[in-house]
């Protein structure tokens, strides 16, 4: 299969697909696509908990070295650590198993075609499709994907006719990223996505410790109470900053409450001072992006 048989808009055709490796992103994608009838083929997988989810959600394929992965494969999905990417597109480029015309998708989201270079010199077609989407390693993952951005990346318009069907196939909604703004791109989800995560986390923490407090002797908070307390808030507030922007802040931050600002920093700093930084350091943004008065601004900025 070479990129001529490609046109504007491609109907694709059926893949023999294969995954190097079967981690949770490559699972995902790979019952993705047989979901949508193309055949994954082999995979690779080296440890226990990779063989294990091969073999759970991709039972009909076989568990294969990496050469032999990407020999078979018409579709070739390179689902590594970004770290690994360069050192994996330069060792098949030496072992010549990646033929001409061959789709080689990587999912990194840092990275854009370029890290494909010794692999688009022997004529393979380099694809970034990253899904923005995080990843538990359950089946929910699958699911997941049909309501995913994915941000991709190609060489020419042909490849990002390719990248767009096969996004369109999933049922995700593909997004062009340009070839030099994919580091940008990579930092604004992570920013977003994993530091929501320790943000919850430590508010968890802190109403924990609130919840079990003085008053309430011998009365233990119940499991996922906290987790009760924050879901509805958490949700409200997520949809409304996607849907208003800064505008949708409320607290103290948004009213210009230095006292209140100044009781919470000192309440988190009996629970953990680490949790207090984080306080404070996403109220000095936030006071930042409103224009908060002054004295708030330089209070935040003093205690650092």
């Amino acid at each position: 299969m070479t990129s001529s048989e490609f046109t504007a808009d491609p109907a694709p055709a059926r893949l023999a697909v294969g995954i190097v490796s079967a981690g949770r992103v490559g699972t995902a994608l790979g019952e993705a696509l047989e979901r949508v009838g193309h055949v994954v083929v082999a995979c690779s997988a080296v440890s226990e908990d990779s063989v294990d989810r091969a073999r759970t959600r991709l039972p009909d394929t076989q568990i294969l070295p990496v050469d032999e992965v990407a020999t078979r494969a018409e579709l070739l999905i390179l689902a590594v650590p970004d770290s690994e990417l360069a050192s994996l597109a330069t060792g098949l480029a030496a072992t010549g198993v990646v033929a001409p015309g061959k789709l080689v998708v990587h999912t990194s989201g840092a990275n854009g075609v370029g890290i494909l270079a010794p692999l688009s010199a022997q004529g393979a077609v380099p694809l970034a499709i990253h899904p923005a989407m995080t990843f538990s390693g359950l089946a929910e993952d699958t699911d997941r994907l049909a309501s995913a951005c994915f941000g991709i990346t190609a060489a020419d318009e042909i490849g990002y006719a390719v990248a767009q069907a096969l996004v369109l196939e999933l049922g995700g909604e593909p997004v062009h990223v340009a070839e030099t703004e994919r580091a940008l791109y990579h930092a604004a989800l992570a920013h977003g996505s994993n530091h929501l995560v320790t943000l919850v986390a430590d508010a968890v923490d802190a109403l924990h410790v609130a919840l079990d407090g003085p008053g309430f002797p011998g009365m233990d908070t119940e499991p996922g109470v906290p987790q009760r307390v924050l879901a509805p808030l958490l949700t409200a507030a997520l949809e409304n900053a996607l849907r208003r922007g800064q505008s949708a802040l409320t607290g103290p931050v948004a009213r210009g409450d230095l006292g209140a600002v100044q009781k919470h920093l000192s309440v988190l700093r009996e629970v953990d001072p680490r949790i207090a930084e984080g306080y404070r350091a996403l109220s000095l943004r936030s006071a930042q992006r409103i224009g908060a008065p002054a004295p708030l601004v330089e209070f935040l900025e003093g205690e650092r």
